[in-house]
């Protein structure tokens, strides 16, 4: 198997939504992220899937020494050998590969964030970097296309947050911020157990809102000189809403069970983006 036949299968195989926006671009944009998307699948699934924490450090720590030897012209894992053709022409560097690994090391030493700001940092290193490098992979023309995808990618994640509350907290983490549980009232052991109230719609009411904002703030940012280029971003942006739509319509019923869109409604949505230019 070639590298870049193995990125794309990790990229098929993992079911994302995120590979449905790929299919519409130039086949050497589409390899770029490809390959990127395999390497974010590969961090976090080191942390999704490797129960013992000593294990997972350990294998984070041999990621960042590979991120190291590929930029020195030496990759050995068939992602790293895929995506390194595409660094110089996307501007893809090695802090930017880094940022993400850290960001999932925090999930080997943290599992509660007291507040949003520690939350936001978060979705910074696993989401909003990711953004950065994915805008210029698409065709970033404007220095302010980049804080359109950081606060975009930060959307995308606070969604995925929502969608998977109940999956996360059987790996024992919760990612809403503490002093907001304690604003509705909603204890940890409460989610623990998948245990439904008011006060737990409530909060995540509450939630879907600033992720909401997060879209909104997003389409304003971007510039319409980037905005055709940025069509697959925005594919994102209206399957991640939908499904955000469809769990606030389902009354948030996360907690045991992961919310999904069927794969022909993610195309459609994808494809409306694509030919009608609009979300």
């Amino acid at each position: 198997m070639t590298p870049e036949q193995y990125v794309q299968e990790k990229a098929a195989a993992s079911g994302s939504s995120f590979y449905y926006a790929f299919l519409f671009l130039p086949a050497p944009r589409r390899a770029a992220i490809t390959a990127f998307y395999a390497f974010c699948r590969e961090i976090d699934d080191v942390v999704d899937e490797i129960s013992d924490i000593g294990v997972a450090a350990t294998k984070l720590a041999w990621w960042q020494s590979e991120v190291a030897k590929a930029f020195a012209g030496q990759p050995n894992h068939p992602v790293m050998k895929a995506l390194m053709p595409h660094t110089a022409a996307y501007r893809i560097k090695q802090n930017h590969l880094l940022a993400v690994i850290q960001g999932c090391q925090m999930d080997l030493e943290q599992t509660r964030y007291l507040d949003y700001p520690n939350l936001e940092r978060y979705c910074h290193l696993v989401a909003g970097v990711v953004g950065e490098v994915a805008a210029g992979i698409f065709g970033r023309k404007q220095e302010e296309t980049t804080r359109y995808a950081h606060v975009l990618g930060q959307a995308l994640q606070l969604t995925n947050i929502i969608r998977d509350v109940g999956e996360d907290a059987m790996r024992g983490r919760i990612y809403l911020p503490v002093n907001e549980l304690q604003q509705f009232d909603v204890k940890a052991h409460e989610i623990l157990k998948r245990t439904y109230s008011d006060r737990f719609v409530a909060l995540m009411q509450f939630q879907a809102t600033r992720a909401h904002g997060l879209y909104d703030e997003a389409l304003r940012l971007l510039p319409d000189a980037d905005r055709r280029n940025q069509k697959p971003g925005l594919m994102m942006a209206s399957i991640y809403r939908a499904l955000l739509r469809e769990i606030e319509a389902d009354n948030f019923q996360v907690l045991h069970q992961r919310v999904r869109l069927t794969p022909l409604r993610k195309l459609w949505l994808a494809w409306k983006v694509q030919a009608l230019g609009r979300l």
